[in-house]
């Protein structure tokens, strides 16, 4: 509320200070009537008109005077504003009673609209200390934001050289001279009234209804389900969206806080560049122009409600409040740097002072101190004499001092060889006891390892007993064994001879029974031819008589036939026994 009191102090000043005055000097009761009523009325503030008569009763102050206006202003009106007013018309209450005074009367580039929202503005950048004025800083500030909205190039130049004339006349301007100077084109050459026109309004709708942003995008309804193009205007905590930009027919607001969000939704129903606006009891779909354009709203939009979480307040406003800190501090900065200087100053003064004191006190020592040079001139001369006389005596005592320098410095040099043999003997020595202190080092070493190597050696060699009378026990055991199996193997020696025996005399069967065998060989073969001799004798002389053998054609073993009838057995019989005794004459051999 204090920032808010302030803002309207600035627009109450301009209507009290436009206020005309009686004979006397002072405002007379009957128009400071009419302001307080305005004033109630415009802010929504009760209107207490005994309040009035009893505070400015007639005293020898004057019942007018601004120190008397001030505290009833401040206790019966300005305290009990809750903001619940309309800011343009309040402004435009003051305007109407200070302009038609203060307002030049030469043409302008701007209409008397146009002038009133510079006004306002004015207000809104001035410094917090009366005569209002506004600074070279805000000045600036302002002439970009208009050369800006015009889409013009900012002249730093231009601006540098009217600055630099500014500050050697005064600090800053007041609000009808800023009015004549964006009034008269001079930072706006080349633009025509129309173009100022809306860079003026755009700069008010940003800085004085906190518009944030504005245009014209479509929107879905929530219950035909049809979209309407409508003119929407984004404020710190609202978005409010028209029928036209004229801003005459509201129809809804969109309320901002720190749980809104906003985010992009892909092209749908025909309608493109389209995001969603999320608030905790309704959503709300909208279409922008263009990707750029809803790119920026949503941008705006994010940025508008992270203050809101974040509890800070429009940018504009923040930056304003940060330039007057920087202003504060700079010139705070420069006050010290006068104090300084002042405080240098009056050193230097001081300093000054004492430099002139100390030249006079030089003076009259230089006036002293050009007699005693005079006396020692006198004294020099006769100082001289006596000075050669004890010369000739002081380099007589010099060579004396030489030869016994050089005496000295020969015993000083034997002195020093002395030290640098002990110094060599002393080195030598620390090696011998190193040499020493390491051989120790080593015979320990040594005998350690011997101490451990016998007692390696004694632990070996009762193991080796004990292994030796393992190898007793185990040889001991071996004889045993080696007896046992002496008297087996002459068993089996004696079963092998028997073997042999048997071998050797199933041999010699074998041997009589293959004599046998060809002995029968033979005699088969030549009773075959014999008898194969015979049959061809027998068809040959009688034709008839055929010789049938025994058995049937074909049979499986059909038997052998020999001189004397049928054979004992079958050559299959024959050939299995030959068979046989080829194997064991195999095996024999």
């Amino acid at each position: 509320m204090v920032g808010l009191k302030d803002e309207l102090l600035k627009a109450i000043w301009h209507a009290f200070t436009a206020l005309d005055l009686d004979r006397s000097g002072k405002v007379s009761k009957s128009q400071l009537k009419v302001l307080s009523h305005n004033l109630c009325t415009v802010l929504n503030v009760p209107h207490d008109p005994v309040a009035l008569e009893e505070h400015f009763r007639d005293d020898d102050e004057g019942p007018v005077s601004n120190q008397g206006y001030m505290p009833y202003l401040n206790k019966f009106i300005l305290e009990k504003v809750q903001g619940n007013f309309d800011k343009v018309e309040f402004n435009r209450m003051c305007w109407t009673l200070c302009a038609k005074k203060n307002l030049s009367k030469s043409p302008l580039l701007i209409s008397d609209e146009d002038a009133f929202k510079v006004w306002v503005i004015f207000n809104f950048l001035s410094e917090d200390k009366y005569p209002l004025i506004i600074v070279p800083e805000e000045i600036e500030y302002l002439l970009k934001k208009l050369t800006e909205a015009m889409g013009a190039g900012w002249q730093q130049e231009q601006f540098d050289l009217y600055k630099i004339a500014l500050n050697t006349s005064r600090e800053g301007l007041s609000a009808w001279e800023l009015i004549d100077l964006i009034g008269s084109g001079q930072f706006s050459k080349g633009m025509d009234r129309q173009t100022v026109s809306m860079a003026v309004n755009e700069v008010f709708n940003e800085l004085i209804l906190d518009v944030l942003k504005q245009g014209y995008m479509l929107k879905k309804g929530h219950k035909r389900k049809n979209w309407t193009e409508r003119w929407f205007v984004l404020k710190p905590n609202i978005i409010s969206y028209y029928v036209s930009e004229d801003l005459k027919d509201k129809k809804g607001d969109i309320i901002l806080d720190g749980n809104c969000c906003v985010e992009a939704l892909p092209d749908k129903d025909g309608k493109k560049c389209l995001f969603l606006i999320k608030c905790l009891d309704k959503s709300f779909e909208i279409s922008a122009s263009d990707k750029k354009k809803k790119q920026e709203w949503i941008q705006a939009i994010q940025t508008t409600v992270s203050l809101l979480r974040a509890g800070s307040p429009p940018p504009h406003k923040e930056a304003r409040q940060k330039r007057k800190e920087l202003r504060q501090k700079l010139l705070a900065e420069q006050e010290e740097l006068e104090r300084q200087m002042k405080e240098l100053q009056a050193a230097n003064e001081n300093k000054q002072k004492e430099l002139e004191t100390v030249r006079k006190q030089l003076e009259a020592a230089a006036a002293r101190a050009a007699e005693e040079e005079k006396k020692r001139l006198q004294t020099q001369v006769e100082l001289q004499d006596r000075f050669s006389l004890e010369l000739e005596r002081e380099k007589m005592v010099r060579q004396k001092m030489e030869e016994q320098v050089a005496q000295k410095s020969s015993e000083l040099e034997q002195y020093l060889q002395r030290v640098r043999e002990l110094e060599e003997m002393y080195n030598q020595l620390q090696e011998a006891l190193e040499v020493e202190k390491q051989a120790r080092q080593d015979e320990e070493t040594v005998r350690k390892l011997q101490a451990r190597l016998l007692e390696e050696e004694s632990a070996k060699r009762a193991e080796l007993e004990k292994w030796h009378l393992q190898q007793q026990q185990t040889i001991q055991m071996t004889e045993a064994e080696k007896q046992e199996l002496e008297n087996q193997r002459m068993i089996k020696e004696q079963a092998l001879q028997v073997a042999m025996q048997q071998l050797e005399q199933l041999e010699l069967e074998r041997k009589e029974a293959l004599e046998q065998y060809e002995e029968v060989k033979k005699k088969l073969e030549t009773a075959a031819n014999n008898t194969r001799s015979w049959k061809d004798k027998v068809a040959h002389h009688e034709g008839l008589i055929r010789l049938i053998e025994p058995g049937k054609q074909g049979s499986k073993n059909p038997h052998l036939i020999t001189n004397w009838g049928p054979a004992a057995f079958t050559e299959a019989e024959l050939e299995q026994r030959e068979k046989s005794w080829k194997g064991k004459k195999a095996s024999s051999e």
